[in-house]
């Protein structure tokens, strides 16, 4: 999910305190921009693009101790008459790059009113990408394993799962980025976009930030409410970030999400899934049952869920449809159109995600809390509730958060937007509506009635891409929370 809103990046943090403002200082800002732009990595093919890094402390708590280079990118602003100045952005994650996100949302059609009020800005995450990359020198099968722990049927997988969670924790722990443990964390994150605003010049900053870029963007303008400009969350986590219950909403939004697929299969004879929601719910469970006996193609039933679910994230539904024909004819099936040929180095991706949702949040150490949230998640959310709630290498991470999650609050300006889908599998409602509540009067809120994950030019729903770009390019927002028709 290179446009970030990756499957299950997803989990970490418990209630907690506000930073202190003392620990969220990132210095006094410069008169005047200090980067120096200049072409970009090899790697990133985008001639429009402009790249740079700065540097960024490894432990803010010791601001004149160890850096490294955080890298970052401009698209300039089309009109610099009628700047306003700059749009920080972040695709997901977390463990997203972001490099090259400011030319995604060039080629997805940024509006040229945001184009000409911004420089749009994007940066690969400390431990992500060009940005001192972390690892957890995964093994080829755990690359496959994705981000959810496997689905289990029974003590015996959770036991299992636990093994597996235990030797990825101590392959992070013993890895030659292991000194960075402590540090990649979404608060440092927040502080690495201060000293972005910083370095350019910036008295403020506006955001744009979707999945867990909600998180990071929420964070930032809890730590830092008066350099906040314009704050744009797309598709939103809860209050907590990526902790052990984000973890297990995502089984939440499969059950919330499914029924759109069910019905769209039901209306489609051709797939042979059934001629009705109730069939084709039925159908899930079949091919989970069948596939745990025999997989095809290399899929089980742990791939058969984390493909649905996966593939839910976006409205193609027909890609679904045909992936469960395929299996239930026992033919392979086909990658997903736009799979990237390309696609980002899945061991930096997997280990970033890793060292920040650990990193971020304290999370259940015994065996038996698993247990107890496996057997009720797998009661209350059957598609995928055994698998999220499963042990995950958090469970046995090497050294706790090196300090308390940041809590959410309404202190600051009215400056942020919330967008969402009723219906979104990876960032589900429930979450969303709580970090609306901790937000206060700082946030207004669109819902959408559609599915997916993902709005603002992730759909073709105009009344909620106007209000987007109407809040960014010109401050006009919503007076009070709104829902759109999907």
């Amino acid at each position: 999910m290179r446009r970030t809103l990756s499957i299950g990046l997803a989990v970490a943090a418990m209630a907690g305190v506000v930073v202190p403002a003392a620990s969220a200082s990132t210095a006094v800002p410069p008169s005047l921009s200090t980067v120096v732009w200049g072409p970009c990595p090899a790697d990133l093919t985008v001639p429009e693009l402009q790249c740079s890094t700065i540097k960024v402390p490894v432990d803010y708590r010791k601001p004149d101790g160890p850096t490294f280079d955080l890298a970052i990118s401009r698209l300039p602003s089309t009109n610099p008459a009628h700047r306003r100045g700059v749009l920080l952005t972040n695709p997901g994650g977390p463990g997203g790059e972001g490099l090259d996100y400011p030319q995604v949302l060039s080629f997805i059609k940024l509006p040229a009113s945001v184009r000409d009020a911004y420089d749009v800005i994007g940066f690969d995450p400390r431990g992500v990408g060009h940005s001192a990359p972390v690892t957890c020198n995964l093994t080829a099968a755990q690359k496959a394993f994705g981000n959810f722990p496997r689905y289990a049927n029974d003590l015996a997988d959770i036991t299992k799962a636990a093994e597996e969670a235990k030797a990825l924790a101590k392959q992070c722990a013993t890895s030659k980025t292991a000194p960075m443990l402590p540090y990649i964390t979404t608060a440092n994150s927040a502080r690495d976009m201060d000293r972005i605003r910083v370095a350019l010049g910036e008295q403020k900053l506006s955001y744009l930030g979707y999945s867990y870029g909600t998180y990071l963007g929420s964070v930032y303008t809890t730590m830092f409410p008066e350099r906040s400009d314009r704050i744009v969350l797309d598709s939103n986590m809860g209050p907590g970030g990526y902790d052990f219950t984000a973890m297990r909403n995502f089984a939440l939004g499969l059950q919330d999400r499914f029924p759109d697929f069910a019905k769209f299969a039901a209306a489609n004879p051709k797939y042979g899934l059934g001629s009705t929601p109730e069939q084709v719910t039925a159908k899930f469970y079949e091919l989970a049952a069948r596939l745990k006996r025999a997989p095809v193609d290399g899929i089980d039933d742990n791939g058969f869920r984390g493909l649905t679910f996966g593939n839910l994230y976006g409205s193609d539904n027909a890609y679904v449809a045909g992936a469960w024909q395929d299996l239930d004819t026992n033919q392979p099936v086909p990658p997903p159109p736009g799979t990237p040929a390309d696609p980002p180095d899945p061991d930096n991706l997997s280990s970033s995600r890793l060292y920040t949702i650990c990193g971020d949040s304290r999370w259940p150490r015994t065996i038996p809390a698993y247990q107890a949230a496996v057997a009720v998640d797998r009661v209350r959310y059957p598609m995928l509730g055994a698998s999220t709630a499963n042990v995950s290498p958090c469970a046995y991470w090497p050294s706790d958060p090196v300090e308390p999650p940041v809590r959410i609050g309404d202190h600051g300006p009215s400056d942020v937007l919330m967008v969402q889908n009723l219906r979104d599998p990876g960032t589900p409602l429930a979450g969303a509506l709580k970090t609306r509540q901790a937000l206060g009067e700082r946030a207004r809120m669109v819902t959408v009635d559609q599915g997916g994950h993902g709005v603002y030019l992730v759909t073709r729903n105009q009344c909620a891409n106007d209000t987007v770009t109407a809040f960014l390019a010109t401050g006009r927002r919503p007076a009070h929370d709104t829902t759109c028709a999907g």
